[in-house]
């Protein structure tokens, strides 16, 4: 009933998708259509192929850095210690001047 209102449903090809976690995706592309060789998995989000004896492995992600992570990329122990004790010489100079309060 629904197809004789609106025609007849164009040709679709289904491409089996599988990833690491052995999850297996089954969209469907229209049957002329250009069939991508990777796809997101929607249970889990990792890649996936059409290979399913050798799927993409799972993304390697960074843990996140905090700003002292990268402070001490730059910096070395001994550098650190000659900034802060510039900086507390400035501010005791500072305080001794009046200059600051607190």
């Amino acid at each position: 009933m629904g197809e004789a209102e609106r025609g007849d449903a164009a040709p679709r090809l289904y491409v089996s998708y599988f990833c690491a976690n052995g999850h297996e995706t089954r969209p469907a592309f229209a049957a002329e259509a250009v069939v991508p060789e990777t796809w997101d998995c929607p249970r889990c989000g990792l890649p996936a192929n059409l290979d399913s004896d050798n799927p993409p492995p799972p993304p390697k992600t960074q843990p996140y850095k905090t700003h002292l992570a990268y402070v001490k990329e730059r910096r070395s122990d001994d550098e650190a210690v000659a900034i802060l004790s510039e900086a507390l010489e400035a501010l005791r100079a500072r305080r001794a001047s009046g200059e600051v309060i607190y």
